[in-house]
């Protein structure tokens, strides 16, 4: 009676040790790019130019030969607004805000339309305005995103909005500032949400692919949000009953050890 019980208690500490190799995920699934070998890809897409979309936050300079004259044109509209930079902290920066119905408030010009346009489309814009209205001659004109961020949620390291002041960032590098992927995200399904002519463009991406590198998605744009799902072991992992193993095989290893000392 003794030597069958011993036996069906030692079986019984197999089952954490079974559980553990079945739990053991593929290289492949945390890999990037697994089906990819030496090899030279083509340049595929370039980053393209984002349009100039409602509540974006632009720095407009201007610059000519009259110092005095171009004085009144480098005055933003919005002042102490905060934007984080790379580090995630609030800075102060000014600009001109795209208000509700797409224009920005610019001085003696007064409503000129943003939205809809490229930084360069809205520099000729301004140019041409002010050019024929003999404000200025050969302005010089310099646009910039003040609020170029991409948020990236989900399974990665550090959730965070990441701020771009190069006005350009790629998937993979907005990842990477996030902290890279955790082992838990699901590399195949890759969420990438994007705001164009109040319209929410979904896409999927998946980064197992060299795919991606021909992607429109690969640059991403400014207000762009990154989710990264979760795999199914993250979800088994974060059930109830998943989470009191540890204690039943606890207590089953007591037993064990107690009934082999009673028995002795």
């Amino acid at each position: 009676m003794i030597v069958p019980l011993r036996k069906s208690l030692s079986y019984l500490l197999l089952v954490p040790c079974f559980l553990f190799f079945c739990s053991c995920a593929s290289t492949k699934k945390v890999v990037y790019f697994n089906n990819i070998q030496d090899s030279e890809l083509p340049a595929g897409v370039e980053n393209i130019e984002p349009l100039i979309q409602k509540n974006d936050l632009l720095s407009i300079s201007v610059s000519s030969l009259n110092p005095e004259a171009t004085k009144i044109f480098n005055t933003p509209n919005v002042t102490d607004s905060e934007a984080p930079d790379f580090s995630g902290r609030a800075t102060s920066v000014s600009g001109y805000l795209v208000n509700s119905q797409g224009y920005i408030q610019f001085p003696i010009l007064g409503n000129i339309k943003a939205v809809g346009l490229t930084k360069r489309q809205l520099k000729e814009s301004l140019t041409k305005s002010l050019t024929e209205r003999k404000l200025l001659v050969d302005p010089i004109i310099n646009i910039r995103y003040l609020n170029y961020r991409v948020t990236v949620l989900g399974e990665v390291a550090h959730p965070t909005v990441v701020n771009a002041p190069n006005e350009k960032i790629t998937l993979l590098e907005a990842l990477g500032l996030a902290g890279d992927l955790t082992i838990y995200a699901k590399r195949s399904n890759v969420l990438i949400i994007r705001e164009v002519d109040n319209k929410k463009i979904i896409k999927r991406i998946n980064l197992n692919s060299t795919e991606l590198f021909n992607s429109q998605y690969y640059y991403l744009q400014p207000n762009d949000i990154v989710y990264v799902e979760p795999d199914k072991a993250k979800v088994a992992t974060a059930s109830p009953v998943r989470q009191l193993l540890p204690l039943i095989f606890s207590g089953l290893t007591v037993v064990v050890v107690a009934v082999d000392r009673l028995t002795r």
